[in-house]
């Protein structure tokens, strides 16, 4: 099966998909993480739409924008395997008309974990994933646990913008070794991608956080954060110039 190429003006022009829509924003570089999240719209929904968007927005330096794998064909043709009924690629100019002078922001949750130390990343994501669900419309939309805090802020986005969008979030897939699937790993040499695994080894085995954080900066780890929020435990750092994240369930951590 064929993922159909829809592009905005079909999306606007289109009336309603009959039945329930679900919708994965993606920013490509697909790996199984993404494969989890697709599956499961498939199994929930009659229809199921997959976007595939770099938002520069987002990225606080220019350069990791720049160096943000892109997988295009080897993405359709997963999409393809997965039987992925609509694809969407804008490119900027479809996504921000404006040229960005309208923004969504969000004071709070937004200035911690993450936004501490990327400086407009949430305003950027919020800002494209409103945008994608006014275009889109989708019934159900599908983000992965490992960004935790972004799944937060869209899910609360949708609730104060009257959005009727049931924001669903999927467990965190892993690797053998333990690292959260993520795009970015992909970027690491070999040497820092078998030192990735120490990551959620730290974060599940120890007490505290200044423990971890310790752990880690020991074995070489550019460590920006590991904090206790929402009942979870969260963690970034830097291997390779290649930002990391990881959040695991306080459930999970040896202190609870």
């Amino acid at each position: 099966m064929t993922a159909v190429l829809r592009t905005a003006n079909a999306w606007r022009d289109a009336g309603p998909i009959p039945g329930s829509l679900g919708f994965v924003p993606t920013m490509g570089a697909l790996h199984d993480g993404h494969r989890s999240l697709i599956e499961r719209s498939g199994h929930e929904n009659d229809t199921t739409v997959v976007s595939i968007y770099v938002n520069p927005t987002q990225f606080d330096d220019p350069s990791d924008h720049d160096r943000y794998p892109r997988t295009w064909n080897a993405d359709r043709a997963l999409l393809e395997t997965l039987g992925v009924d609509f694809l969407f690629m804008p490119d900027y100019a479809v996504m921000y008309p404006d040229d960005g002078r309208f923004s969504v922001q969000e004071h709070g949750l937004s200035d911690l974990l993450c936004g501490a130390h990327r400086e407009g990343h949430f305003a950027g994501m919020l800002t494209v994933v409103a945008r994608l669900f006014n275009l889109i419309r989708p019934t159900r939309a599908y983000f992965g646990e490992k960004d935790y805090q972004q799944y937060l802020l869209v899910r609360g986005l949708v609730e104060a913008m009257l959005m009727d969008i049931q924001v669903v979030p999927c467990p965190t897939v892993r690797e053998a070794d333990g690292p959260a699937l993520s795009s970015r790993n992909r970027l690491l040499s070999k040497p820092s991608r078998a030192l990735a695994a120490h990551l959620f080894e730290a974060l599940t085995t120890l007490d505290s956080p200044a423990q971890v954080r310790r752990a880690l900066e020991d074995e070489g780890f550019d460590v920006q954060y590991v904090e206790e929020h929402e009942g979870r435990r969260f963690a970034a750092v830097v291997l390779d110039d290649v930002r990391l994240i990881d959040n695991v369930p306080l459930a999970a951590a040896p202190s609870q």
